[in-house]
């Protein structure tokens, strides 16, 4: 009687951690231990001009767009990826989808309005909100960034780019999955620079 006992408490403690590990790896698809391969990070190439949209979004909300010179960027401006930090870029990435309505931009460059915590908004919305909640959470604003991707169906994109040492992880309003940025089936157009908010480089007419 006592084996059969200590057989099923076995058997239920194993059933209890793939349980365990099976929501881990839902909750993060990409996180470090699953890489799978090489870490890849994003490479900045020649500077190129922010948005126009982003610049409008900056009169609106100075302190967004306020260069950090206390942040020293070191190692090129990444953070280590502790369970904590991942647990609250899963908690504002899932906040945020959750929150904000879906609503599709029809007016083009002129409608794009970029604002913080609105009731209903488009991708840049989403990310804008995600990068100051993440800063208000004490991530460095160097390791935090705004990026523009063109999707597979050929549509202009903004998603948060959060620098780690594990790799480049997308934050995206199209997934609730946070995942590294070569995971991203995205052509990577422009970033933020780690050293000042205010500048943007391009990433080449790369498709990943």
């Amino acid at each position: 009687m006592r084996k059969v006992v200590k057989f099923l408490a076995a058997a239920a403690a194993i059933v209890i951690a793939v349980g365990m590990q099976q929501r881990a790896e839902a909750a993060f698809v990409g996180a470090p231990m699953g890489l799978r391969g090489a870490i890849q990070y994003i490479k900045f190439d020649q500077p190129t001009l922010a948005p126009m949209a982003f610049t409008m979004f900056c009169l609106k909300y100075k302190d967004e767009c306020k260069p950090r010179p206390q942040q020293i960027v070191f190692r090129g401006g990444r953070l280590k990826l502790t369970a904590e930090r991942m647990a609250q870029m899963q908690e504002v990435n899932q906040r945020v989808n959750a929150t904000i309505r879906p609503e599709p931009n029809l007016e083009g460059l002129r409608g794009e309005k970029w604002l913080l915590h609105p009731a209903s908004g488009d991708c840049n919305d989403y990310a804008v909100t995600k990068r100051h909640d993440l800063i208000a959470k004490g991530f460095p604003a160097r390791s935090v960034l705004l990026s523009e991707v063109v999707t597979t169906w050929g549509e202009h994109h903004l998603v948060v780019v959060v620098r780690t040492f594990s790799g480049d992880l997308v934050l995206d309003n199209l997934s609730g999955h946070i995942m590294p940025w070569s995971k991203k089936p995205y052509r990577w157009v422009r970033i933020q620079s780690p050293k000042n908010p205010n500048y943007w480089a391009s990433l080449g007419d790369r498709a990943v």
